[in-house]
């Protein structure tokens, strides 16, 4: 396929790095592309930042057939841009699509776009330390039917949003509330997948865990309110007793392409390192003992962020002496070097724009 480029006749100012904050503001230009059965994936082209139009009718709006991916584009301090693991991510989105009855998009080819879109809009790639570009792939149902079924159209779009911190406490450690009175997803359902819904399902606790004080939500399984699962936006560690510690993936937890860089670093550096079930009680009994050493959530938007405190009904646990813990910030300093190329990448993960 062609990929047609339509560059914005008036370009935006750009923002002043030290003001960023995350998912407020998006760059010139977007990439798009649209797929019918009769054509396939088809029409790629970058084109200005712009809405999408579509009837009230359209499929996405009623029944939620969406699916997205979040990565990003980092600045060296020689000026050269980078993605870290952007192949996963695309990996990642055709499994998304796949439960969602959606085309497989040929993955090199949306690579081959998004590179493109960020040669395009490469003066929004800021350079100050803690900022970077954030990238959100989409897909969306887009047939005019009021109706349950799959589409059988579909658009693919990437936006692009200069960010900084996701959390407005930075890298400094967060509290999170764990909820027995909500669920996000259980086995057989939509919890691996990175689909609209499972933020919509998440939105409620979380809305009340902030009227309590507390950043994010940790979920618990949804069947036994037993085991521990992941917060509403990251994959959650441990360390307990020398050893790091996350929930195996059941189905209904995301594969976090962050989670699978921690658990491979732990590997390397020999740390002791599992994965697998891990209940709530075990949690609080760690903590009596002190046997709890750290609690840190990993993901895309925040890469590491320490936890310091865990609220359970009447358990208030906080995490070590509240600072950041050692291996929160050993990991946090491993992968955010390697994004912004400080160090060297042993593992093929970084992908520089050409």
């Amino acid at each position: 396929m062609e990929l047609t480029i339509n560059k914005a006749k008036t370009l935006k100012p750009l923002p002043n790095d030290a003001d960023l904050t995350f998912g407020t503001l998006f760059t010139d230009h977007m990439f798009n592309m649209d797929y019918d059965p009769e054509n396939g994936w088809h029409n790629p082209r970058i084109e200005p930042y712009q809405p999408i139009v579509m009837p009230p009718s359209t499929m996405v709006l009623h029944y939620g057939q969406s699916i997205f991916e979040g990565l990003k584009a980092f600045k060296t301090s020689s000026g050269k841009i980078q993605l870290f693991r952007p192949r996963e991510n695309f990996k990642r989105f055709n499994r998304s699509g796949h439960k969602l009855c959606m085309p497989p998009l040929d993955e090199e080819f949306a690579l081959k776009a998004l590179k493109e879109l960020l040669k395009v809009d490469r003066r929004w790639v800021p350079s100050l330390p803690g900022t970077s570009l954030y990238i959100r792939p989409t897909i969306i149902a887009m047939d005019p039917y009021v109706g349950v079924r799959a589409s059988h159209t579909y658009r693919f779009f990437i936006i692009l949003s200069p960010v900084g911190a996701y959390y407005k406490e930075g890298f400094n450690p967060v509290k999170i509330w764990v909820t027995d009175k909500y669920v996000r997803a259980v086995r057989g359902g939509m919890g691996e997948v990175k689909t609209a819904g499972n933020y919509a399902a998440s939105l409620y606790a979380g809305e009340e865990a902030h009227r309590m004080g507390y950043t994010q939500v940790l979920w618990l399984d949804g069947v036994e309110l037993k085991y521990i699962e992941e917060v509403g936006s990251m994959n959650i560690f441990f360390v307990i007793d020398g050893e790091v510690v996350t929930p195996a993936l059941s189905g209904s937890i995301l594969a976090g392409i962050t989670r699978d860089t921690v658990i491979r670093l732990a590997k390397k550096w020999g740390v002791p390192m599992s994965e697998r079930r891990i209940s709530i009680d075990e949690l609080i009994n760690a903590h009596e003992s002190g046997k709890l050493e750290e609690v840190f959530g990993a993901g895309t938007a925040a890469v590491i962020s320490p936890v310091g405190e865990v609220i359970y009904k009447d358990k208030h646990m906080a995490i070590g002496d509240g600072s950041v813990g050692k291996w929160s910030g050993k990991f946090f300093k491993a992968i955010t070097d390697i994004q912004y190329g400080l160090a060297q990448d042993t593992e093929g993960w970084i992908m520089p724009l050409e």
